[in-house]
């Protein structure tokens, strides 16, 4: 994940206020110096830090009333609504018109990863089912073509350029105008990279935007000048009407923080974090999740926009889950799931490394090609491959797999077919897939303390689901712990090792006075649904 440093810079302050007994002024200003000194070294301009310092004080200080777990959640959601404000210039983005032709020019400074850039970001929106082309204006760079050509041919995307033509202005004008005609929704121009200082770089720029009247124009901004990168934007602005910013090369650098915040203070909106060559790595950018994920709370809110945004209409996910509910999962669930997963793209990116051990890419297409070369009585369950020797080595022969695959392909099944048997007969699954309940209990968080609030979400249980929970003494402790956590009472996510403990009582085996799971369960729970481990026990 991107800011990496800095994110475990912050969430080890929020963290450090996590198991602080007594919150007072002492502490509370130990832990702001921290967050600060984070900042600053993240190359963060020391107006804009100092400026957060200043709002976040005044969060806290206007609710001075608040003690215990309640001033921890204040101190943690003043601390997230000043990072996310930090980065959030409250412009809107330009909105993509699905069915219409919306031309993108992308501009920026030479080197800054641009062309890559225009790859990804074309992989991006054809994997959402848009129609997507790309057309070469850059006749300066040797090379930009051929890169543009090479780039379009992996990812089968039509593109439009010259070898011959020297007029930046017209190869665009004909690309864009070709490319309207055959009605693509995403037409994408490529120009070339330019430095401040080259005029009449920046006029040729000027005249391929009047020339094409884009939609929106991009800027592609380098994450390793830092806060400099301020100045670039204002200039590249006055040039051309920039409508949103693209930042790549933010894997690891220390930077980061100081480019992000100095785009976000010119008024941009950054649309997209760029970080690695392949053209899978690029994130949407929407500053809450960005926070929440950096703090390492993960970003489910992403997770579930993109399973709806790339969902296979041959899938019927609501008969999936309405088995599941009943405790059922059979291979051709499975099936479905893999495909979905595979769908998302880096999927551990998206959970900000909150679901480490996912089998890989590569493991996951030889399970789909396994399951290819099963009878549909066995991918829905009605006939028990694992019993039959002679079966496996027939579907190890038909997949081009070993048998030794197909083996661990069924012990993983059977795990995860465990788990979803268990949650369902506990209840537990109603409560994840039931809209209602979930505003209902997200409602009740609001009061954990509250005996009132406690006994409502004792009685919204099954009685399996409150016996693993130890009673009703047992909710009312695990709400009590769970409430001083970011999210739960308001903004944020939540950090899944926190609710590890929280749901465990401290740790593993301590199951504590109410009784519940501890954290060995869960943790065997979670590498059995493939989030902590290889699945199963198996081999990966």
């Amino acid at each position: 994940m991107v800011l990496q440093e800095l994110g475990g810079k912050l969430s080890a302050a929020l963290r450090k206020l996590q198991s602080t007994t007594v919150v007072d002024e002492e502490v509370v200003k130990a832990i702001i110096t921290e967050i600060t000194r984070a900042l600053l070294e993240s190359d963060v301009n020391i107006k804009v830090v100092m400026e957060l310092k200043k709002n976040v004080e005044a969060k806290i200080n206007r609710s001075e009333d608040a003690s215990g777990a309640s001033k921890k959640r204040l101190i943690q959601q003043a601390v997230m609504e000043e990072l996310v404000a930090m980065l959030d210039p409250k412009t809107p983005p330009y909105q993509m018109k699905k069915g219409a032709s919306n031309v993108i020019m992308f501009v920026g400074l030479q080197g800054s990863g641009k062309t890559t850039t225009i790859a990804k970001f074309a992989h991006y929106y054809q994997r959402k089912g848009w129609r997507v082309a790309m057309v070469c204006a850059d006749t300066f760079r040797a090379g930009a073509f051929d890169q543009l050509k090479q780039n379009a041919t992996k990812l089968r995307v039509p593109f439009y350029g010259s070898y011959t033509e020297a007029d930046p202005v017209r190869i665009a004008e004909e690309g864009v105008e070709q490319f309207r005609k055959d009605r693509f929704e995403v037409i994408i121009v490529d120009t070339s990279g330019r430095h401040k200082q080259e005029d009449a770089l920046f006029e040729e720029m000027r005249e391929i935007q009047a020339a094409v009247q884009p939609d929106n124009c991009v800027f592609v901004m380098d994450a390793t000048q830092g806060q400099a990168v301020a100045d670039q934007a204002r200039a590249f602005h006055e040039a051309v009407p920039v409508g949103s910013v693209v930042i790549t090369k933010l894997d690891g650098h220390a930077k980061g923080g100081g480019a992000m915040s100095a785009v976000a203070a010119t008024k941009s909106p950054i649309t997209f974090l760029g970080s690695g060559e392949h053209f899978d790595d690029l994130e949407p950018f929407v500053a809450s999740s960005f926070v929440s994920k950096m703090l390492g709370f993960g970003d489910f809110g992403s997770l579930l926009r993109e399973l709806q945004d790339t969902n296979d209409p041959g899938m019927d996910p609501k008969k999936m889950m309405d088995r599941m509910t009943k405790g059922q999962f059979t291979l051709r669930d499975f099936y479905q799931q893999i495909q979905g997963v595979l769908k998302l793209g880096p999927l551990n990116k998206m959970m900000g490394g909150m679901m480490p051990g996912i089998p890989d890419t590569a493991q996951q297409k030889r399970f789909l090609y396994m399951m290819d070369s099963m009878r549909d009585d066995e991918l829905d369950g009605k006939v028990d491959i694992a019993g039959n020797e002679k079966r496996v080595t027939r579907i190890a022969r038909g997949s081009g797999t070993r048998v030794e695959e197909v083996q661990l392909l069924l012990r993983q099944h059977k795990a995860r077919e465990k788990v979803v048997a268990q949650m369902g007969k506990s209840g537990m699954m109603n409560a994840a897939t039931d809209p209602a309940m979930a505003a209902k209990m997200a409602q009740l968080m609001q009061n954990p303390n509250s005996r009132a609030s406690q006994a409502a979400m004792s009685k919204m249980m099954s009685p399996q689901m409150l016996k693993q929970m130890g009673g009703r003494d047992g909710v009312a402790k695990r709400m009590r712990e769970m409430g001083g956590m970011p999210g739960m009472a308001g903004g944020g996510g939540m950090d899944m090792a926190s609710m590890m403990q929280a749901m465990g009582g401290g740790g593993a085996g301590a199951g504590g006075a109410g009784g519940g799971m501890d954290m060995a369960s869960i943790m065997k729970m979670a590498q059995q649904m493939g989030m902590g481990g290889p699945p199963g026990g198996g081999r990966r």
